[in-house]
């Protein structure tokens, strides 16, 4: 699989377009939770753009044998009246389901921000960078705050 770098400019690049989706739809979150790890640094970047304050969740659903402590991101979540949720990537949309039903019962409003949107994601995001779609262009994402030099061997 070509892998393609997605560069800090691209980042910075799709989180004023986010910023603009945020502010053109009104919504206006309390609290920027960042998905462990791929959404730390937009999340850091976001919540320093909107001067809101910063949480991060830990789901890993690809590389980890573990399963996630729902019952800690649910708590997390529910603290909050209103949260944006943002990760690096929707590519299958495993981890934005899995948040999606965890909390379909909490009154929190909860909306999904990416740098990168797969078109055929099964989970939808409100907020995104750039979509792309995996049937045309089947890429590996590598992002600035990713070891380059270990994916680079693999």
């Amino acid at each position: 699989m070509e892998k393609i770098h997605f560069t800090i400019e691209k980042m910075i690049d799709s989180i004023k377009k986010i910023c603009t989706q945020l502010v053109n739809s009104n919504y206006d979150p309390e609290v920027i939770i960042s998905i462990n790890r791929g959404g730390c640094t937009p999340g850091v970047y976001l919540s320093h753009y909107l001067n809101k304050p910063h949480e991060v969740i830990n789901i890993e659903l690809r590389d980890s044998n573990s399963e996630p402590n729902l019952i800690s991101i649910k708590e997390k979540i529910k603290q909050f009246n209103s949260v944006l949720i943002i990760d690096d990537i929707n590519d299958s949309g495993n981890t934005i389901g899995v948040i999606k039903d965890l909390s379909k019962h909490l009154t929190t409003k909860i909306h999904f921000a990416v740098l990168i949107n797969k078109s055929d994601s099964k989970s939808k995001v409100e907020y995104y960078g750039e979509t792309v779609n995996s049937k045309l262009n089947n890429y590996w994402y590598v992002f600035p705050w990713e070891n380059w030099w270990k994916i680079d061997e693999k």
